[in-house]
């Protein structure tokens, strides 16, 4: 029984990650007049469960080389987030720089103009990100088949209640949800990557046990704010990247990149603004 409820909040916990990105992704091309490029989503999503089942099947076999399954996993991890982050900072920076024509779009029912290869590959390496960590540990018999696809079922349940929940809000408030969640995951994902590199390293031996990279920044995973069974650290994590003991270079590279967006944003707002109200413009 422990072992399926911890399989079933790992499954829960991985796709509800996965499949909000891709909610979000919809959403805001529906609302955004792109809704032809939905197809580049699902296309993404499906290519993105191809290629969990397809590494995490290749993740068990280099784990008898490498030195087991958890290091081929962490491998996995930090590779697939560095480029998870790459991919996902580039739309923001889209989306900051065109946002402040998003009321011009909206009345001339414009679609705007969106890369449907970049919008395939972020579907599919979110999915591909998570999905893959799912598949080694269902491959590697750590979980019940059965408690993976409840918590697959519940958070994709989820997900489609929080899809519906956005039927009636405006696009400028999906577009400000949808770029402020990004931001938080494009920080998270460049910490979880420096994370698991980390921990790959040492457990390879190719970096210390007390390096002083090592060192956290706090350690809260044994109360209810663990990032991964924690009642508070679970929504927590998913909504906002929390980690729940963070190295202090992944707790700074995580915080530094997320701040470094926000205010990115914020400065491209204040200087529509300005132009905006400047005396002769339109």
């Amino acid at each position: 029984m422990e072992t399926f409820i911890q399989g079933l909040i790992m499954s829960f916990r991985e796709g509800l990650e996965a499949f909000l990105i891709i909610m979000i992704l919809l959403k805001f091309l529906e609302k955004s007049n792109n809704k032809a490029l939905k197809k580049s989503v699902w296309h993404g999503l499906l290519a993105g469960i191809g290629v969990s089942l397809a590494f995490g099947a290749i993740l068990m076999g280099i784990s008898s080389v490498v030195g087991g399954l958890d290091s081929a996993a962490k491998l996995w991890e930090s590779v697939a987030s560095f480029i998870a982050v790459m991919l996902i900072v580039a739309f923001i920076i889209w989306m900051i720089n065109h946002g402040t024509r998003m009321k011009r779009h909206i009345e001339g029912k414009a679609a705007l103009n969106l890369s449907g290869s970049g919008i395939f590959f972020i579907a599919m390496f979110m999915v591909a990100r998570e999905g893959a960590e799912i598949a080694l540990f269902q491959f590697a018999g750590k979980y019940p088949m059965l408690s993976i696809l409840a918590g697959v079922s519940l958070s994709i349940g989820l997900v489609v209640l929080v899809y519906y929940s956005f039927v009636k809000v405006r696009l400028q408030a999906v577009f400000n949800i949808t770029l402020a969640y990004l931001i938080l995951q494009a920080g998270f994902l460049l910490g979880y990557s420096v994370h698991e590199g980390l921990s790959a390293s040492k457990d390879l031996g190719m970096v210390p046990g007390n390096s002083p990279l090592f060192a956290r920044a706090y350690d809260l995973s044994s109360t209810s704010l663990n990032h991964k069974e924690g009642v508070i650290g679970v929504p927590l994590y998913v909504a906002f990247g929390w980690y729940s003991k963070p190295e202090w270079v992944q707790f700074i590279l995580q915080y530094l990149l997320t701040a470094a967006l926000f205010s990115y944003w914020h400065n491209k707002l204040k200087t529509s603004k300005k132009i905006h109200h400047t005396p002769g413009r339109a």
